[in-house]
Formats: structure tokens, sequence, C-alpha cells
């Protein structure tokens, strides 16, 4: 092991993984609710729009609050045909209103049989998976198992199967597995070992710059590669330094 990169790492986790750092991250949308359920809806869609600017995703996510009538979890399940009427007009870069109605339609189906989402990704999990992979399998194809699914919402729910880095799953899986003043912990089943980093452009950077990945494309072979990496380091909770990494490679630009 090398032992100042630990310390380094380390270091920039202790200094990044705080609430002071969470005002400017998207993770702020679901630390205004208290409910496990608001927590995961908002949480979701909230992980699924975060890709361009921070600022941009938070703008758009507080937006989807105020459409669902700062209560997910109470809208999903008694919304009517005319409360639908705003979300028409709902947008974030590629996301589009078809998408948004999709989304409600999904999680009111689901939510009517099972009380959290943290099912629809343990129900294709063994117990003693090393990681998460199958459980995103598992999640895409559920999510996608209603006739009315549409073609283009495909692009917005990624799968290991077509080799996608998946970030934004693996973000929303981080915060709702780990426990910390940062992340919720509010999901059980699933281990934080069995976490994947979430690779976007900035921890991508600095995991190159620190020698912790070096596979060129920015996909799911990567992100299984900077995981492996880092649970040298901390193999009980790997992804806890996913927030350091970010902080770090962001304050670099």
């Amino acid at each position: 092991m090398n032992e100042d990169l630990k310390k380094r790492l380390e270091a920039a986790f202790l200094h990044y993984n705080k609430k002071g750092f969470i005002k400017d991250d998207p993770i702020s949308i679901p630390h205004q609710f208290t409910r496990k359920q608001d927590i995961e809806i908002i949480g979701f869609w909230t992980a699924v729009l975060s890709w361009g600017r921070r600022a941009s995703i938070i703008n758009s996510a507080n937006k989807l609050v105020e459409l669902l009538d700062g209560a997910p979890y109470d809208f999903i399940l008694h919304h009517q045909d005319s409360d639908l009427i705003p979300f028409t007009k709902f947008v974030h870069r590629t996301f589009q209103p078809t998408d948004a109605l999709y989304f409600i339609h999904f999680l009111k189906h689901y939510y009517q049989s099972n009380d959290s989402l943290e099912n629809a990704f343990t129900q294709g999990l063994e117990p003693d998976a090393p990681n998460i992979k199958q459980g995103l399998i598992h999640f895409h194809d559920l999510f996608f198992s209603l006739p009315e699914a549409p073609k283009r919402t495909r692009k917005h729910i990624p799968t290991p199967l077509r080799n996608s880095s998946c970030k934004r799953l693996n973000m929303f899986l981080r915060w709702m597995v780990r426990k910390d003043e940062v992340d919720f912990g509010i999901w059980q089943q699933i281990k934080p070992a069995q976490l994947l980093m979430p690779l976007d452009v900035h921890t991508e950077r600095m995991g190159r710059k620190l020698g912790l990945l070096h596979r060129k494309q920015r996909d799911w072979k990567a992100v299984e590669e900077l995981t492996n990496a880092l649970k040298v380091f901390d193999p009980v909770d790997p992804v806890r330094f996913d927030f350091a990494l970010f902080g770090m490679g962001l304050e670099q630009m």
C-alpha cells in the first residue's frame, strides 16, 4: 500500500466530506426531506438529472420539488391527471416531458406495492455479490418493464450491460447506502463495500493523476478499476473517497 497516497486520500476525505459542501451539490435536494420515501424519490430523480453545471442541476431539481408540491411521495401516490399538466413543460437538457411523465408513472406503479426503492435494486442482487452490478441491471430491466415505457427514456437509466459507467445511479446508491453527515444511510440491504465509484470528469481526472485509474475509456470497466484501487485503502467503504476525489478534481480545474 502507498502510505503517502493513503494519507492524501484520508486528508481529502476529512476536508471535503462535510455538511459545508452539501449546499453546492445536488445531494442538497434530498437533504430537504426527512421521510425515507421522499428522500428516495427526489434523490433518484435528482441523481438522474445530474449532468451539466451543478447550479443548473440544483435549479432543475428544485423546480421538480415545486412541481411535486413539496411532497414527492404523496404526489406520486395520490396525484390526479390534471396535476401532471405542469410536467409537460419540464425540461432539463435532454430530459424531456415524456421522460418526466414516465418517471411518475413507474414510481406510482412501483410504490403501490413496495415500501422502498431499495427493493428495486436488491431483488437482483445476491447478498454476497462483490458489487452492485447485478442490482443495477435488475433495476434497469424493472424500470422499463411497463408496456408504456418510452424508448427515448432508456438513455436516462443506464445499465452495465451497455458498458455504461452508470455514474448517476452509482451516485444515488452512494447517497442511500453510506451513512455520515453527507450521505443518508437509509438503506440496509446493500453494503457500502458493494458500492461502485460514480465516475465523472473530476473523479476520473484525479484517479488518473493519483495512479488509481489507467483505462482510457470512462466506462464500466473503468468504474470497477477505480473502485478496486480504492478498496486497497478501505475495503469496507471504498466509495467514501468519492466526494474527496471530486473536490480535489474540481479545485484543479
